[in-house]
């Protein structure tokens, strides 16, 4: 019955179209009525506890290093450095794409963000060399979803908030499977398009190269400071976030000069506005949260799945097709906050790493933003390419079919992610 109140409540309010943070108040007060024990003041109480929280304060860090990287030059530093070296290859500015996407999830862990910087700076020339523009605009979204993958990742700061599991373990865990996806992708690009003919871009001389490394070695030198940093304990990811955006912020204004004074402000309240939207989601889910298990839901679920427990990786599998039906209907930060709470419980009592379930979960919920028909990152590649929607969804399906394999097979052999992942810890 708790369940049927919970999906009734919620679902019904987001077929009327409440915004998904208020739909999640509505959830947390219906089920407050089913145990006749509704009080505003828990209410509010609550929604207070839930942004009230030290590592959160990397959410907005993070976006503001984002929103400098793209404004202060570091973003097309990174693209003609990647160009230097792989654009000479047939179907090389796809190339140049995933390699640009990886560097520059390294920097910011927003895949919109990356996905505009990428529409923006690699689209045109694209097109220009003759590529097929729906299938360049496919490969620039599914690129972009890189970035919650890659350390820093906001996406792994709300899950570890939400599941108290370590942020640092989940950003190191993160390294090599996002390198995978990247991987994954280059594969499926080089079958697409080893008959292309569009215009190969000129090998780089190794001067030009070497004049490309320089100028971007500034940029690059970002996701070492990060990942060292965390590796070696020298800063917590909450303190890491703000590393990233001092040193994007004085690299792009004392360095590269491309970021003035008065552009501040605008990057300030860009990122401002969406940390508001993405701590309002978090502290309403935290309302539901601790109703959810108040109304021990995930006794009745675990009860429900029990004959699972003793077989992880199938209960992996439903759990994944479960956050994949979730994610082509809601946004990452809502699937996050909303199902991890109900899933952790299940993970704990199947003896399943919660690290290892994090990354999983994060990569899912990463390709929920290129899965139609919401598809947040596919909406930026859109308008940022001036594109239509039917064409970047024709073009990203192979890409988003190669990630959604290699996830599986991430299921299927665990030892991908933690033996890499405890070499990094």
């Amino acid at each position: 019955m708790t369940i049927a109140i919970f999906l009734a409540a919620l679902l019904g309010a987001m077929a009327l179209g409440v915004p998904i943070a208020f739909s999640l108040l509505v959830t947390g007060a219906a089920l407050m009525w089913h145990l006749n024990m509704f009080d505003a003041q828990i209410l509010a109480q609550n929604m207070i506890e839930g942004a009230n929280s030290f590592p959160l304060l990397a959410v907005p860090f993070f976006m503001l290093a984002g929103e400098i990287m793209n404004a202060g030059g570091l973003s097309k530093r990174i693209v003609t450095f990647a160009t230097s070296l792989v654009g000479h290859l047939r179907g090389g500015l796809g190339y140049v794409g995933i390699m640009a996407a990886v560097i520059m999830g390294a920097l910011s862990g927003s895949a919109v963000a990356d996905a505009a910087a990428l529409a923006a700076l690699l689209l045109p020339v694209m097109n220009r060399a003759g590529y097929d523009k729906a299938r360049s605009a496919g490969l620039i979204a599914a690129g972009s979803i890189i970035a919650p993958i890659i350390p820093p990742s906001i996406g792994f700061v709300i899950f570890g908030v939400t599941a108290n599991v370590s942020i640092s373990k989940l950003f190191l865990a993160g390294i090599a499977p996002g390198l995978m996806l990247g991987v994954a992708l280059a594969l499926t690009w080089w079958w697409l398009s080893r008959k292309s003919d569009a215009t190969i871009t000129p090998r780089a001389s190794r001067a030009q190269v070497l004049s490309a490394l320089k100028d971007a070695t500034l940029a690059l030198g970002l996701p070492v400071i990060v990942i060292v940093g965390l590796k070696f304990g020298v800063f917590t990811p909450t303190e890491a976030a703000v590393v990233a955006a001092v040193y994007a912020l004085l690299i792009s204004t004392l360095v590269y000069k491309e970021l003035k004074l008065n552009q501040l402000f605008g990057l300030f309240l860009a990122a401002a506005q969406t940390t508001a939207v993405i701590m309002f989601l978090v502290a309403a889910a935290m309302v539901s949260a601790w109703l959810i298990t108040v109304a021990n839901l995930p006794g009745e679920l675990i009860a429900l799945l029990k004959p699972l427990l003793d077989q992880p990786t199938l209960l992996l599998i439903v759990i994944m097709l479960i956050t994949m039906l979730v994610g082509t209907a809601m946004d990452m930060t809502p699937t996050i906050v909303i199902l991890t709470p109900v899933f952790m419980p299940l993970i704990k009592a199947a003896g399943i790493d919660p690290v290892y379930f994090g990354v999983l979960f994060m990569i899912n919920n990463a390709i929920g933003l290129i899965t139609p028909p919401v598809g947040t990152v596919l909406s930026t590649v859109a308008g940022v390419g001036k594109i239509s929607m039917d064409e970047v969804t024709k073009g990203v399906w192979p890409f988003m079919l190669a990630q959604f394999a290699l996830m599986f097979l991430l299921v299927l052999f665990p030892s991908l992610v933690m033996v890499p992942a405890r070499w990094f810890y």
